[in-house]
């Protein structure tokens, strides 16, 4: 298990959340952003606590410490998400499928959207969980570097698989065992995040983008390629346009995928690195093609007939967000069960139908197509086994690693 120490982010981590914060999935959730006409900024506040300031550790925590679990004591359940990632009533303000499990369930949910950046949300819930305290929430939900952070530390317990049958038997394949977490033991993926490319077919204008090479070295493209700040998305899609594993790949690999980006730039090839806000630019046609998350393309395809995506040759990048119960949490079996009900394939289908990520769950189509046709024939929601055959993951990085990386990929993109 890996020892605890007080966090203190080197200054390319800091650029990375500062990034996050203005235009990554901190700064608007993708629904949002594109109902926006422009893209806007958040504070960056308590910045300086995360890079300067840590907390003691409070000696060695043991994996997966339990409280006294209260579920049936107790019919309730803290869940805190990110924001718009649930779905919601015409009137905004209640939640079908959360008001579904309860009615059936007896178990009230307090849900509440209070993860804006998994960074800050870390700062939050160390000191508690470093001292081996509550945080006051039974349910979370991290992207998986996080989630592998947070499994190393032995800070999340271990799942029950008596309480998560649907779970079990209904996670699709390619999320089943994440070299962070083999089998599931502590975690189940909520959501797919696809990282795929995007175009513009009137501004490519007959130009044949295949491979993320077509936009790293086709002169006609010049300036009008994106790419996004998230490390992990462009350096595995660089990785694997190289014939390199993002699973296995070294450091030497590394530094030859940067090298071959850093050439792109070098040339102008390269408009700009961008987080959510490449949404604007390849609506207007700004860039003809960038690097894109497929939540994202799902919506800009229905409002705009030019914006399509593809599959690159060499495969494309999924990671995903992730649910997990903290260490000390009171409702752990409840949790559970709002894990598994997740799983069941007609709650799946309303979620999806809804945020229009990669659904996670098996046997959903028949249930989406109920709902939403189009969403049930959708690729980048509900993903073919062809196309999930071709999804590739980061591997997890040592802490010296993600330092080393972010420092290396912040020069490379001028942050």
């Amino acid at each position: 298990m890996e020892q605890y120490e007080p966090d203190r982010l080197s200054p390319a981590q800091v650029a990375a959340v500062r990034r996050s914060l203005r235009n990554g999935r901190a700064a608007l959730s993708r629904r949002s952003l594109l109902r926006a006409s422009t893209g806007g900024t958040l504070a960056v506040g308590g910045l300086g606590a995360l890079s300067g300031c840590g907390i003691p550790a409070a000696g060695n925590t043991r994996g997966g410490v339990p409280a006294e679990d209260r579920s049936k004591e107790e019919k309730s359940v803290n869940f805190s998400n990110w924001t718009e990632y649930m779905d919601v009533d015409e009137t905004g303000r209640e939640h079908p499928t959360l008001d579904a499990f309860t009615e059936r369930t007896g178990i009230e949910v307090e849900y509440t959207e209070d993860i804006n950046d998994n960074t800050e949300f870390f700062g939050r819930i160390k000191p508690q969980l470093a001292a081996g305290q509550d945080t006051g929430r039974d349910l979370i939900v991290l992207t998986d570097w996080l989630a592998a952070r947070l499994i190393r530390l032995g800070w999340v317990q271990k799942l029950d698989p008596a309480n998560l049958p649907n779970a079990f038997a209904n996670l699709s394949p390619q999320f089943r065992s994440p070299d962070w977490d083999p089998g599931r033991a502590y975690s189940y993926p909520w959501q797919g995040i696809a990282t795929v490319i995007a175009y513009n077919r009137k501004a490519l204008d007959g130009v044949e983008v295949r491979t993320l090479s077509d936009l790293l070295d086709n002169p006609r493209l010049k300036g009008r390629v994106g790419l996004l700040t998230e490390m992990r998305d462009t350096m595995g899609l660089t990785l694997l346009d190289m014939d390199k594993e993002p699973e296995k790949f070294t450091a030497d690999d590394y530094d030859a995928a940067l090298a071959r980006l850093q050439k792109a730039v070098d040339k102008g090839q390269i408009r700009r690195f961008t987080g959510n806000d490449y949404t604007a630019d390849i609506s207007k046609g700004d860039f003809a093609a960038c690097v894109a998350w497929a939540g994202d393309v799902v919506q800009l395809k229905a409002d705009n007939p030019d914006v399509d995506f593809l599959i690159p040759d060499s495969g494309y990048m999924m990671s995903s967000d992730n649910l997990l119960v903290p260490n000390k949490a009171r409702h752990k079996a409840n949790a559970e069960r709002l894990i598994d009900y997740y799983f069941e394939p007609r709650a799946a289908a309303e979620l999806a139908a809804y945020i229009n990520f990669v659904c996670p769950v098996e046997g959903v189509k028949d249930e989406l197509a109920k709902i939403d046709e189009d969403a049930a024939n959708n690729p980048l929601i509900l993903p073919d086994r062809a196309m999930q055959a071709k999804s590739r993951a980061f591997r997890s990085l040592s802490t010296e690693e993600e330092t080393a990386f972010e420092e290396k990929f912040a020069k490379l993109t001028g942050a």
